[in-house]
């Protein structure tokens, strides 16, 4: 059984426009599209309930906030019990610097995307909070060439 919602031709079309411009107003989406104002609201609307849009945001330069350098953290950790590693989760989680944390299957045990100004800020990250938590075995950063595509 799936819970994977139908699409259509129009709704990846309004789905890749609202990709591009979130602000679209309905108006505009609609003329894009081809259809007239009240049938694209209404397909907006079901895709939001389905689950398929789940939320419209503004995407933010990086730079102009102070966090122009961005690094990839691998983390390898040695605890196997589930106290030690929610508590390293719940940990790492708060951290302001981490933008983005998984749990991984196979190695590393998790993923980070690290946002700081610079350098040294990303030092005293990994010196001051990451390398100093009990559960952590081994931290391998890695610092981005070039940026071919991103979705966020």
């Amino acid at each position: 059984m799936s819970n994977e919602v139908s699409l259509d031709g129009l709704d990846r079309e309004i789905l890749f426009h609202l990709r591009q411009g979130g602000r679209l107003t309905n108006v505009e989406l609609a003329k894009r599209v081809g259809l007239t104002p009240p049938p694209c609201l209404r397909r907006v609307k079901r895709l939001e309930e389905a689950g398929v849009i789940t939320g419209y945001r503004a995407v933010i330069d990086p730079e102009a906030l102070g966090r122009g350098l961005e690094v990839l953290v691998d983390v390898e950790i040695y605890a196997q019990d589930r106290k030690s590693f929610e508590a390293f989760e719940d940990t790492v989680a708060s951290y302001d610097e981490v933008i983005e944390f998984r749990r991984m299957y196979g190695r590393p045990d998790y993923f980070l995307r690290v946002a700081v100004a610079d350098h040294a800020a990303y030092e005293a990250f990994l010196t001051g909070k990451l390398s100093g938590l009990p559960a952590v075995l081994r931290l391998e950063s890695h610092l981005t060439m070039k940026k071919i595509k991103a979705n966020d």
